[in-house]
C-alpha cells in the first residue's frame, strides 16, 4: 500500500526483543549554549515550533506501529495525523546546584523508560539548570527506525549549520488516516512482503555460494602450501570460536541506568594515530581497551585472556539516508591482557584488518531483511528464556560494545542555539551490561558510556579513564617519535640512489625496551582500593 512501510527483519527484531530490562532505543544529550537574553522556558518554546515544522522532513517523526494480526509477521509503519507534540516534547529543571553529573543521572532514568508504542517512537526533554547558563537536550528515538548513521542523518533534519534557522516549506495538506488498518489489508501486505523477501534472498544464494566456493579454494590451497613448507596452519573459523572471559559486565540486567560522558580532541588522537599507521577506530578502540584494562585492574578483576568487543558495521552505501536498519556486527579482541601499550595497539590493528578484509568480501551480501513469517513470536521467546534463564551469565560472546559514528565537523544550531557537544546513549542487553557509543563533533571524540546501573554503577569512573588514557597515548607518541629518531639511516649501496625515509609503520619499527620509571610514569591512573559490586 502507498502509505504503508514494512519493518525488515533486522527493524522489527529491535521490537520483539524489546523488555522492561531492555528498552531497544537510542538517545543523545547535546549541550547548548543560549543565545542572549533567552532562558531554557523561552527556548524550550522556540525548540517546540522548531520541531512542529520540521516533522514532515523525516517520516519516523510522524509514523506509528500497525501490528500484524496475531503477531504473524513484522508490523508495519502509517502515518499518525494525531501527534501530541506536549507530549513527545517535555521541559524539565534540574535541582540546585545543577552540576554536569546531576543531568547525566537524569538522562540515565529517561532513557531506562520504554517509548509508548501507540505513539511515533521518539520523545525530546529540554533540561534547565545547569549552574553555568547552559541548556541540555536530550532525545530518544527507538532502534527500530533508525541505525547510528541514519540518526546521523535525522540531525541535519532537526539542526542547521547558522544562528538563523533555515526556511523550510510547510508540508502539503493529506487526508486523514485512520487510526487502525483492516485485517484484510495488514495479512494481504504481510504475504505481499513475504514473497519480495522470498526472491530478493533467493537472488542472493549463487553469489553467496560462489564466493564461500572461493574462500574454500583459497583455504584448501594454503593448507596444502604451509604443509610442503612444514608450517604451522592458521586457526580455522570454528577454532576461533570461544566465548568471551567473564567480567562484571556479563549479567541479566535491570531497566536501571548508569551514564556518562566524555570528550576528547580528535584532530590530536587522529595526528598521534598516524605516527603508527592507525586509523581513528584503532585508535577508538585502543582508548577503550586502555581504560577497560586500568578500570579492572583496580578491582582486581582483569581477566587473564583479552576482552571482546562487539563492533556493529553500517552496511549502508553513502548518501542513503532512509530511517531503518542496515548494520551488521563482528567480534574484535581487545588485548587487554597486554601490558605493553604499543603492543595492544599492535594486536588491535591486527584485528581491525582482517574485520575490514572479512566485511569486503562479504559485506555487500549481507542481507539486512529476508522472509520473517513468525519471527514476533520466535525473537520474543528467545529473549524472555535469555534473559530469565540467567544464561547471559554464562554464555559470554562479547563484554563490552564499542561503536564509532561519524558526525559534523562544523557547528551545528537549534533554534538559535549553539551545540557544544554532542554524547550518544545507547542500547545494553542481558550479558552485555557496558556500552561505549562515540560521536565525531566539531573536532571532539564525544564518548557516551551506557550501563546498567546495578553492574557497573561507577560508570563515571571509566569516563575518567579514558581521559587517563589519553594522557598515556600522548606519553607513548613521545617515546615512538624518540625510538624512530634514534633508527639510523644507512647509506645507499653504491650505485644505487638513496630514496627519502618515510616514517617506519607499527609493525616494521623494533621496539626498544622501556625503562621502567618512564613505563610507571605512563601509567596516570592511580591506584585505587577494590571496589564493591552491587
Amino acid at each position: 500500500m502507498k502509505d504503508m512501510s514494512h519493518l525488515s527483519v533486522l527493524d522489527g527484531a529491535f521490537l520483539h526483543l524489546e523488555s522492561p530490562e531492555m528498552p531497544m532505543h537510542v538517545g543523545s544529550l547535546a549541550v547548548f549554549d543560549l543565545p542572549e537574553g533567552q532562558t531554557g522556558a523561552t527556548w524550550f518554546e522556540a525548540v517546540r515550533e522548531h520541531v512542529a515544522g520540521r516533522m514532515h522532513l523525516a517520516p519516523v517523526f510522524t509514523r506509528k506501529l500497525a501490528l500484524m494480526p496475531f503477531d504473524l509477521a513484522n508490523p508495519v509503519w502509517i502515518a499518525d495525523d494525531a501527534i501530541d507534540l506536549d507530549f513527545h516534547i517535555r521541559y524539565t529543571t534540574l535541582q540546585k546546584p545543577g552540576s554536569l553529573a546531576q543531568m547525566q543521572a537524569l538522562c540515565a532514568r529517561l532513557h531506562g523508560s520504554l517509548l509508548d508504542r501507540s505513539r511515533p517512537l521518539w520523545e525530546m526533554y529540554v533540561i534547565d539548570g545547569l549552574a553555568d547558563g547552559r541548556v541540555g537536550f536530550y532525545s530518544k528515538v527507538h532502534h527500530s527506525a533508525v541505525d547510528g548513521q541514519a540518526a546521523v542523518a535525522l540531525a541535519r533534519t532537526l539542526f542547521d549549520l547558522t544562528v538563523e534557522p533555515r526556511r523550510i516549506k510547510p508540508p502539503r495538506t493529506t487526508r486523514g488516516n485512520r487510526y487502525q488498518l483492516g485485517v484484510a489489508e495488514l495479512l494481504t501486505a504481510a504475504l505481499g512482503n513475504q514473497l519480495r523477501q522470498v526472491v530478493q534472498v533467493a537472488k542472493l544464494v549463487p553469489p553467496i555460494a560462489a564466493l564461500a566456493l572461493s574462500s574454500a579454494r583459497s583455504a584448501l590451497a594454503e593448507r596444502a602450501t604451509r604443509k610442503r613448507s612444514k608450517e604451522p596452519a592458521s586457526p580455522g573459523l570454528l577454532s576461533s570460536l570461544k566465548f568471551a572471559p567473564p567480567t562484571p559486565f556479563n549479567t541479566s540486567i535491570t531497566n536501571q541506568r548508569a551514564f556518562a560522558s566524555v570528550a576528547l580532541p580528535l584532530g590530536e588522537i587522529k595526528a598521534i594515530g598516524k605516527q603508527f599507521d592507525a586509523s581513528v577506530n584503532d585508535m577508538v578502540l585502543w582508548l577503550c581497551s586502555t581504560a577497560l584494562r586500568e578500570y579492572l585492574a583496580d578491582s582486581r578483576e582483569l581477566p587473564e585472556k583479552s576482552l571482546v568487543a562487539g563492533v556493529p558495521i553500517s552496511l549502508r552505501s553513502e548518501g542513503d539516508t532512509s530511517s531503518n536498519n542496515q548494520v551488521s556486527g563482528t567480534l574484535i579482541d581487545l588485548a587487554t591482557q597486554v601490558k605493553d601499550p604499543l603492543k595492544r595497539l599492535e594486536q588491535i590493528m591486527i584485528a581491525t584488518r582482517a574485520m575490514k578484509q572479512q566485511v569486503s568480501s562479504f559485506g555487500s551480501m549481507i542481507p539486512t531483511d529476508f522472509p520473517s513469517l513468525g519471527s514476533p513470536w520466535l525473537l520474543s521467546g528467545l529473549a524472555s528464556l535469555y534473559g530469565r534463564s540467567r544464561m547471559a551469565d554464562y554464555i559470554r560472546v562479547s563484554n563490552v560494545v564499542i561503536s564509532n559514528v561519524p558526525g559534523p565537523q562544523v557547528p551545528l544550531y537549534m533554534a538559535g542555539a549553539k551545540m557544544q557537544g554532542l554524547f550518544p546513549l545507547s542500547i545494553v542487553i542481558h550479558g552485555v551490561a557496558l556500552n561505549f557509543t562515540v560521536q565525531s563533533y566539531m573536532g571532539q571524540l564525544c564518548f557516551g558510556l551506557t550501563a546498567c546501573r546495578r553492574a557497573v554503577p561507577d560508570v563515571s569512573e571509566l569516563a575518567v579513564q579514558l581521559e587517563s588514557a589519553l594522557v598515556a597515548l600522548r606519553k607513548l607518541a613521545v617515546l615512538h617519535s624518540e625510538a624512530v629518531a634514534e633508527v639510523p639511516v644507512l647509506a645507499a649501496p653504491a650505485g644505487r640512489k638513496s630514496r627519502p625515509r618515510s616514517s617506519p609503520k607499527l609493525t616494521v619499527v623494533a621496539n626498544p625496551p622501556v625503562p621502567a620509571p618512564v613505563v610507571a610514569a605512563a601509567k596516570v591512573a592511580t591506584r585505587k582500593p577494590q571496589r564493591k559490586r552491587a
